[in-house]
Parts: structure tokens; sequence; C-alpha cells
């Protein structure tokens, strides 16, 4: 059984606040309820319009998500009504009845080309995964699922999934030119039938170390001033521009001897050619720049 950690995501509406869950609650439909009849198909919105400050109940992805009466404020029950909806979806009860009409979420994919040349990034308008996820061969996916079932295109070489893109690098056989369309209409008719993506067999260090399930990587708090600073400074600057390009860089050490910071690259970045002059140039340079006669290097590994 999954076991469902709640984190508390203040939304634009103070009124509205999201419950967060470090898995997928429900997939490709939502739900809102405006009162307890309405939420006759969730036993736990049920259970939660009994607090008399719920105006609201949304059910969506990987978070349920509360509209409250002007009658209290969130930081006052906002870590009780957290430590009830973690407790209900970690009790193995039912969350939603299937047999009540749902609301289906329609989907658009589309491809964008990224800076490596054998790789494609394919967006979709809704959340695919909770957790990144790698695929470097087919022996990684599960059956029955989106990522083996790519893999029935002979020219796929390696998965890279997380939020609401998937990054597909190919074998040389083809150009994208000749599959972009194919492989796009075969992801959004994939999505829009319920296949999910499915889990990885195997993680890269990078992703387990990002997740923060391994006791043999460092957290962060047990890091040192100048590898903090590093992972702020990638987190902040340098991961979103290289999450637009379809990939990923995770830090995964440095040493203060010879000043040599090393990352882990996934995605459209892995085996990228032009990632080494991204290194140098940018990642390498920010870093000196912003930690002076502290960084000499940076070293890219295999994720």
């Amino acid at each position: 059984m999954e076991n469902h950690q709640i984190k508390i995501v203040p939304t634009s509406n103070e009124a509205i606040i999201k419950f967060e869950s470090n898995h997928f609650l429900v997939k490709n439909h939502s739900y809102e309820f405006k009162n307890i009849d309405e939420a006759k198909s969730s036993p736990l919105a049920q259970q939660l319009f009994y607090l008399p400050f719920v105006k609201t109940v949304y059910i969506a992805q990987n978070f349920i998500a509360i509209e409250r009466y002007d009658i209290v404020s969130w930081e006052d029950v906002q870590a009780e009504v957290s430590e009830q909806i973690e407790n209900y979806l970690n009790s193995g009860e039912l969350l939603i009845k299937t047999d009540e009409e749902k609301k289906k979420v329609p989907v658009t994919v589309y491809a964008e080309a990224t800076p490596n040349p054998n790789a494609m990034k394919f967006v979709a308008n809704k959340k695919l995964t909770v957790n990144s996820k790698e695929f470097k061969s087919i022996n990684d996916t599960e059956i029955d699922t989106l990522a083996r079932n790519l893999y029935s295109f002979p020219f796929i070489k390696e998965l890279y999934v997380d939020e609401n893109y998937i990054s597909i690098q190919k074998h040389d056989v083809v150009s994208w030119d000749e599959v972009t369309h194919e492989v796009r209409s075969f992801i959004r008719e994939a999505l829009e039938s319920g296949s999910s993506i499915g889990e990885s067999k195997h993680e890269s260090t990078a992703i387990v170390k990002e997740k923060g399930e391994s006791v043999d990587l460092p957290k962060f708090e047990n890091l040192d001033d100048i590898s903090k600073k590093i992972v702020e400074i990638l987190d902040e600057y340098i991961k979103p521009a290289v999450a637009s390009d379809g990939g990923n860089i995770v830090f995964e050490g440095y040493e203060e001897s010879n000043g040599e910071v090393r990352v882990i690259l996934q995605g459209a970045c892995s085996g990228c050619p032009s990632s080494t002059m991204t290194l140098r140039n940018g990642i390498e340079t920010m870093l000196k720049e912003m930690i002076p006669g502290k960084i000499e290097r940076v070293v890219a590994l295999n994720g």
C-alpha cells in the first residue's frame, strides 16, 4: 500500500488551501463537492464537511483542495486537517466510489524540440507524475503502462518523466521529423484512455537523491555550507531552464579540496552534445561568480 505524505500548499486565493500527496489520488478525473450531499461518492469529502468551516472540497490529481468559510483562519486549523487527510489516505479506505459519474479531463499533447538533437519533449496539459521517473530501457518498465508501450517504437532509447512532460531520447535510425506526430498522437490517446506512466524498476541515484529515500545519501540539512549554497543556486537558477529543455540536473557532491562540483544530468540533458558547453559556460561560470574562490570546475556524471 502506498504511504501518503501530505504537504500543505497555499494558493493565490486565501480561502483555498491545497493538501498535496506524494502519490496520485485520482487520474483523468477531477471532483468538486459543495456540500455533504454532493459528496456521497467520497467518504473522505463527507468527513471533511463535518468541519463547520469547510465550504467546498476539490479532489484532483495528487491533491485535495479545500475552500473555507471566514469563521476561521487556515493557520489555526490546517495542521489538523492535514493530519486527518493523511490518516484517511493511509487507512486504505476508498477515496472515490467509481460507480459515480466522473468528470473527464481533455488531454492535449504538444512536442518541443530540445538542445539535444536525439531528444524530444512531449508536454501534456495534465500532471503525469508526482515524482521524477527515468527509464533507461524497456526492462525498467511495468507491463500495461504507457512507458512500456512507448518502447513498441523500436527507435526509442530512454524516457524521462517529470511533472507534465515526457522527454524521449531516440536512436539514430530515424529523424524526429519522421516520427514526432506519430509519437505525440500515441501519447495523447494513451493518456485519454487512462493509461499511466507506471513505476520505474530502476531508479537512478539522482532520482533517489531527490526523493530523499536513500539513507546513504546526505540530506540537505547535513550538507556543508558551500554544498547548500550550490544546491540553492541550482534549484533557483539552473533547474527551471534545464526543465524547459526536457532535462534535469541534480547535485551529487562537492570536494572542497579541489573545488570540484559533481552533478548528474537526466532526460534530454543526458548525452546532449551541448551539455559540456552548458556546464562550462553556464553553470560553472555562474557558480564561480556567486561562490567566489570556492569552485574550480563542474563535472557531470551519468545518472
